[in-house]
């Protein structure tokens, strides 16, 4: 695994504010300045490539693209794959992407001004894609295998990985680097903003996320980038490899309903697709990594949804996005990652800002604080615009 996040840079400062229910929401004063109803957003530096990859391979990079590749940098590296490996072996990669906003815009900027489309830069092309990240990543990692991108809004790192595990489970495939990308940028979310779907609890930033809580009055947009890498089980045992989590459900559906408003038999289909398709009974599942977002009406459909479900048994439940605000195409991929640290170091990261319940969220089970637990299998949704939606169950390795 590998994570560039806005609550870490790799997985040990991720592990850390996961455990201490910290934030990395912030207030941007330029979003402000530029008009937006909303200035909160997860932050985190953009990564300096200068001297770690060579200019050839950096032009064709946006920001979510040098996410990325930091991501998967620490992901082959934990997961003791060399360069040599992947020269050797057919290795895929799939990728959750649905925009990339600014090369567009810069690119298009260049032309209205200079009325010459010569003096648009070779890389905005490669850049500007939405198969960017598998597109350049492939490049630099010379990739030999399955090279595409997954596009399905806030759902598409978690179809990656779900997509990833079923071609393996075909024997397609023997291992293949899956994540998610989001660029964190104004010219990405105007268009979002403009929905009023953004909190607006400015005066108190780390606040303003709280899914599930009765008060919560919008999502905050993120960003980032996670890769996990996942191979067939006779591979890693060759390699030798330390296992982390077994992907064993997939699940997935679409709401055919309103493009832009979740409703709950989506939802529940999707979950119990995963279910059924890892084999298991829903009581196995000891913890949930909910989609909740901090929008009032998803919040309370996903609610609905997991009580429909797991209402017998209550699983712990909480949303992570309480403390990196919603990392949308990303976040698929990073809540899986976020999941397994917590299955595999014994605990639940907290729900921050869960003050109230209303009655609807009271039905849940959710984790307040940082609450001591044995994993032994999550569930980790993942839903999105045009009424998308993902489910993935990983547990330990059962040997």
């Amino acid at each position: 695994m590998g994570i560039y996040s806005v609550i870490g840079k790799n997985l040990t400062e991720v592990e850390d504010s996961l455990r201490q229910g910290r934030s990395g929401i912030i207030y941007d004063p330029l979003r402000k300045e530029m008009g937006f109803r909303s200035a909160l957003t997860g932050m985190v530096e953009r990564p300096q490539l200068k001297g770690v990859l060579d200019r050839r391979m950096r032009i064709g990079l946006p920001v979510q693209g040098e996410y990325a590749y930091i991501s998967t940098l620490e992901a082959l590296k934990h997961a003791g794959i060399e360069q040599s490996y992947l020269d050797a072996h057919e290795v895929g990669i799939l990728f959750g992407n649905d925009s990339s906003a600014v090369p567009v815009v810069e690119s298009v900027d260049i032309l209205r001004q200079k009325k010459d489309t010569m003096m648009i830069g070779s890389g905005y092309i490669f850049q500007s894609m939405n198969s960017t990240v598998s597109m350049n990543l492939s490049v630099i990692f010379r990739l030999k295998g399955v090279n595409f991108t997954l596009s399905g809004a806030c759902a598409s790192g978690s179809h990656a990985i779900g997509i990833g595990y079923l071609l393996i489970r075909q024997g397609l495939q023997e291992m293949i680097i899956c994540g998610g990308a989001q660029e964190i940028n104004p010219e990405s979310t105007a268009s979002f903003d403009a929905l009023n779907a953004f909190s607006i609890r400015e005066s108190d930033p780390t606040r303003a996320s709280r899914p599930f809580d009765r008060d919560r009055d919008g999502l905050v947009p993120s960003g980032g980038a996670a890769t996990v890498i996942i191979e067939s089980y006779e591979s890693a045992i060759k390699r030798g490899a330390t296992i982390f989590g077994e992907v064993i459900g997939y699940g997935f559906s679409s709401n055919g309903d309103h493009i832009s408003m979740p409703n709950v038999d989506g939802p529940v289909r999707a979950m119990q697709k995963a279910i059924a398709d890892a084999g298991i009974k829903s009581s196995e599942i000891d913890y949930i990594n909910a989609h909740a977002t901090s929008t009032p009406a998803g919040d309370k459909n996903e609610a609905r949804s997991i009580d429909m479900v797991f209402g017998n048994s209550r699983p712990l439940v909480s949303s992570t996005k309480s403390m990196t605000g919603h990392e949308m195409w990303m976040g698929g991929a990073s809540e899986v990652i976020y999941s397994t640290l917590m299955m595999n170091h014994g605990f639940v990261a907290p729900n921050i800002n869960f003050d109230n319940p209303d009655e609807v969220t009271s039905l849940l089970n959710i984790a307040s604080e940082n609450t001591p637990h044995e994993i032994n299998a999550f569930l980790s949704n993942s839903f999105g615009f045009g009424g998308t939606n993902s489910s993935l169950i990983v547990r330990k390795v059962q040997v």
